[in-house]
């Protein structure tokens, strides 16, 4: 009797033991208070050929908007001439050296150079965060499309074509409204994209209180 006694003793004392060892494991993507499921926290969010085609798609339609947009302008409104749409709004032929909405119009070179580092920085961060959101390569092609048509205009013409004028803002393209949009959009989707993974925690600490 009291051998099995001592045996059972023994036993739970082995399980007990080791219950610790279980708790402080080193699982590789997890975290040590194990709130975050393994599967979360080993996700990649870097960018895979369909969100670069998606991007590219995108970025190819804004590119081609706007150029189209600033040859039929130039091609039927003389420079400097306005042409009344509706209420405030005219087409309005100017032509811009800087960047958006007539900003830096004295500093064409610098502008390229600053131009080219934020496409580069934006296909740099793209190719290691393009999963994080639905939205993103929406986004970054629009900023892309835009950036790009207007740093092709300033290369090869020195200047860009705006036209679009609401009379109370300087004039500008569809270019700048592409890049404007894409900040918006951009923003927003980081938003959410951290906002999920915060109510994920959450609900899983609540659950496990």
């Amino acid at each position: 009797m009291g051998d099995a006694v001592h045996r059972l003793q023994a036993k739970a004392g082995t399980e007990l033991s080791s219950e610790p060892a279980r708790k402080n494991e080193f699982r590789p993507g997890s975290r040590t208070d194990g709130l975050a499921p393994i599967s979360v926290a080993a996700r990649s969010l870097a960018a895979h050929p369909a969100h670069w085609f998606s991007l590219a798609a995108v970025a190819a339609a804004a590119l081609f908007a706007d150029q189209l947009t600033k040859h039929v302008v130039a091609s039927e409104v003389g420079l400097d001439t306005e042409v009344k749409v509706v209420g405030p709004f005219s087409i309005h032929h100017v032509q811009n050296s800087g960047i958006a909405f007539g900003l830096f119009a004295s500093a064409t070179a610098v502008v390229i150079v600053l131009t080219t580092v934020a496409v580069g920085w934006m296909l740099a961060y793209f190719a290691r965060s393009g999963a994080r959101h639905p939205l993103l390569p929406v986004a970054v092609g629009l900023l892309i499309g835009g950036s790009v048509s207007n740093l092709a205009d300033r290369v090869r013409l020195g200047y860009v074509t705006d036209f679009l004028d609401f009379r109370y803002w300087p004039a500008f393209n569809l270019a700048d409204s592409f890049i404007v949009i894409g900040v918006a959009v951009l923003l927003g989707a980081l938003v959410a994209a951290d906002r999920g993974p915060r109510r994920s925690r959450v609900r899983e600490a609540a659950t496990r209180s």
